[in-house]
């Protein structure tokens, strides 16, 4: 095979593919919606939400930029002139749960510090809107299943912002792996980080944020589990540790190392980092290794196999577009999302293995 038809190859793989790691644990809504679009309610008017769902949500057809809910008055002025937003679908985190009443608002979207992302979804859901919340999904395993018994109750749609889990090039390596294109998966070394500058923001508080394994943490287990396609069964050789102890105190991590152990002795070494720039995932298969760099980047994910190139080109924010309209869809359909609350606690579960294993210095089974 040339180097042009293996790259054809490889996009009609990820193209084709339509992979959905559906959860067996999938809730399914029975509120299906008669409108062409969804309202989206943001919580939460920070980077994320500004510089990136905004402007997703220009982009996307299956949903729209409906409401806002901020503490902050001159953010809510702001966003209501640059958006057209009526002042009705504008709330702050008192009028809150007045959302119910709105039927302009069919999804809340919570992009808020993990530690406030309980008591937001939650309230979502009693208020009867599907709700989509961005990762980490909490700071507990009990904190996540909460989450999801209130939305099961409620009887709403929940999804958990994986965007990379809705992108062509994700989906290309997974296929990959999951049809054993190169044999059986041997073992896999993934890392996510970036040099955080700042001194003082939620990341940086164990109450708020949990620190690097919360938030960078999660990229390096998502690549691990749907780099190997399978859940690990423990956690071994794990470490937290900091180089800048004036910022990261009380055991709070700023860099975290890690085995994750898989059946069949599969082993997947993860690395996570507020101190370095690092990105990539490796899967060494047995007939050759899929490489990832970068494997979770906002503008692009990219890598190479001896199949050929994995390399979709696409521009920021179309994860965030593919994600909401998937979701949206999704929602619309009656359907289970593809990227359910039970995703997101299995991600918190190993969170919560890796921070014990540290601790105890021992391996931790899952």
């Amino acid at each position: 095979m040339n180097f042009l038809s293996r790259r054809t190859t490889l996009k009609s793989l990820a193209l084709g593919a339509g992979i959905s790691m559906i959860s067996p644990f999938s809730v399914l809504s029975s509120k299906k919606s008669r409108k062409d679009k969804l309202g989206v309610a943001l919580v939460g008017l920070g980077y994320y939400s500004t510089d990136l769902l905004s402007p997703a949500l220009e982009k996307t057809e299956k949903c729209y930029l409906a409401g806002i809910v901020t503490g902050t008055p001159s953010k809510a002025a702001t966003w209501k002139a640059k958006y057209n937003i009526p002042e009705k679908n504008i709330y702050n985190y008192d009028t809150f749960d007045s959302i119910a009443e709105n039927p302009d608002i069919d999804v809340v979207y919570v992009v808020l510090p993990p530690s406030m992302h309980k008591e937001y979804v939650i309230r979502a859901a009693k208020a009867g809107k599907h709700v989509w919340c961005e990762k980490p999904m909490a700071m507990t395993v009990e904190e996540c299943q909460a989450m999801i018994d209130a939305c099961k109750d409620a009887n709403v749609s929940l999804s958990i912002g994986y965007r990379c889990q809705h992108e062509p090039n994700t989906k290309a390596y997974q296929k990959i792996v999951q049809e054993q294109t190169l044999g059986k998966v041997l073992g896999l070394d993934c890392a996510a980080g970036y040099r955080e500058n700042r001194t003082d923001h939620w990341k940086q508080k164990l109450e708020m944020g949990g620190g690097v394994i919360y938030d960078m943490g999660v990229y390096s287990i998502q690549g691990a589990r749907l780099g190997s396609g399978m859940e690990p069964i423990a956690v071994n050789a794990a470490k937290v540790w900091t180089e800048r102890p004036d910022i990261y105190k009380d055991g709070l991590g700023e860099i975290v190392e890690a085995e994750l152990e898989f059946p069949g002795g599969v082993i997947g070494t993860i690395k996570t980092s507020f101190a370095e720039n690092v990105n990539f995932l490796t899967i060494t298969c047995e007939k050759g290794k899929i490489e990832m760099a970068p494997f979770s980047a906002y503008a692009g994910n990219k890598g190479k196999s001896p199949l050929g190139e994995i390399d979709i080109p696409f521009q920021q924010p179309m994860e965030q577009v593919w994600q909401m309209d998937n979701d949206a869809q999704t929602i619309m359909d009656g359907k289970p999302q593809s990227v359910p609350g039970e995703e997101g606690l299995r991600d918190i579960r190993i969170v919560q293995a890796i921070l014990e294993s540290a601790e105890k210095g021992e391996r931790v089974r899952i």
